[in-house]
């Protein structure tokens, strides 16, 4: 194998460490040298199937020989079952397949304001929380909730109050005039895991109905699986107005949705695209995805996994006197407490083969495959364990 290519051509976007990963394989990433790495991170909760999944690699490559791009200003069939097949286990009517969350955030943040000009005398804040991530753009960034970055990039855009999460009467204290929508995480991913509880996400469906408001919800971490349930709303019997997806719908390749109900969806063309929205290379693997995991079997075996999970870092946080364990499904989070660095642990958890995610300078956020077995369960916990007691 040659060897990799220096890296100082690469923007300075990360603080990336000096392996460079070649190949993948389930829950298992291996180097340039030939170190291998239990992934409890997976690209950030993209690869809910693992590393080179069959079926992934088959809708890449038999679609890749038969039509990769034909433009977004034709229909393809890959999307076209996408998106039935999205809007079918929804429960939503129209989706707009796209390239990333915070992409899929971004056009619902559009789709909101352009309903709010037609149905609300030109309303157009969106309540959002303290503490939410909802990507990258200048508008999703201002969206988030994240400390610092109301003013990384000022001016920020405007109209996104913040409520508390969990506190109903912070929502209701921002209800005015222009706003539009209520906009949130089930689970705050980046804040460390923080759930919405399901009385909340009932109670907010409840004040959205009241006031006419829509409810929005960014499921790009808590979709497609990763909770134990294919949604995260499903867990509170409820269903939102616009719904956005990424990370695990493409199993790990740049595909993300933003869906909403027949009522909310107000799009006309010229309103929203993207060259590569909806191409059929991405749209292949979206399908391939969920045949898999819309299975009731694997929804099923994703629940016992993180109850196993769940119960072993609990053993571990009363064994080491650590603090809470929270989250749901494989999207769990171990605090620390005020005495151990997160980033120190994870950057000595990858020294000894285990990849682990600090989302805050004390909390751990553990995000395996779906597929993730027993066997590698117990594996990881055996070396936090041991890590723990260093």
């Amino acid at each position: 194998m040659n060897a990799p290519a220096p890296s100082h051509a690469l923007m300075n976007i990360a603080a990336r460490p000096d392996a460079v990963m070649v190949r993948g394989e389930g829950s298992w990433l291996e180097d340039a040298a030939g170190r291998r790495y239990l992934d409890f991170v997976q690209g950030w909760a993209v690869n809910g199937l693992g590393h080179a999944h069959p079926a992934i690699t088959r809708a890449l490559a038999t679609q890749a020989a038969t039509l990769v791009n034909p433009g977004p200003a034709y229909f393809n069939a890959p999307a076209l079952e996408f998106a039935a097949r999205l809007a079918q286990l929804s429960g939503l009517d129209r989706v707009f397949p796209c390239n990333t969350g915070a992409e899929a955030n971004e056009g619902a943040i559009k789709l909101a304001r352009k309903w709010g000009q037609l149905h609300r005398k030109g309303a157009f804040e969106i309540i959002t929380f303290h503490d939410g991530f909802h990507g990258r753009t200048l508008a999703t960034m201002s969206a988030s909730g994240k400390p610092g970055w109301d003013t990384l990039f000022a001016p920020q855009v405007a109209g996104f109050p913040k409520a508390t999460l969990n506190d109903l009467a912070s929502v209701e204290a921002l209800i005015g005039p222009d706003t539009v929508a209520v906009m949130l995480e089930p689970i705050q991913g980046e804040a460390g895991v923080r759930p919405a509880t399901l009385e909340f996400l009932r109670a907010l469906r409840a004040l959205c109905d009241r006031e006419g408001l829509l409810l929005i919800l960014d499921e790009v971490q808590t979709g497609i699986g990763r909770t134990g349930t294919l949604f995260r709303y499903e867990a509170a019997g409820i269903r939102p107005d616009i719904l956005t997806l990424a990370k695990g719908i493409g199993g790990g390749v740049p595909l993300a949705a933003l869906l909403a109900t027949e009522a909310a969806s107000c799009f006309v063309p010229g309103d929203q695209g993207g060259t590569y929205c909806g191409n059929p290379l991405m749209a292949a693997v979206g399908n391939a995805v969920l045949e898999i995991v819309a299975q009731p079997d694997f929804l099923a075996s994703v629940r016992q996994r993180g109850a196993k999970l769940a119960e072993g870092l609990r053993a571990l946080a009363a064994r080491h006197r650590l603090g809470e364990v929270r989250g749901a499904g494989l999207l769990l989070a171990l605090e620390l407490g005020p005495d151990r660095d997160a980033p120190t642990l994870v950057a000595c958890a990858r020294e000894a083969g285990l990849l682990l995610n600090a989302p805050r300078p004390h909390c751990l956020r553990l995000m395996p495959a779906l597929t993730v077995c027993d066997a590698e369960i117990d594996q990881m916990l055996t070396m936090l364990d041991a890590l723990l007691a260093d």
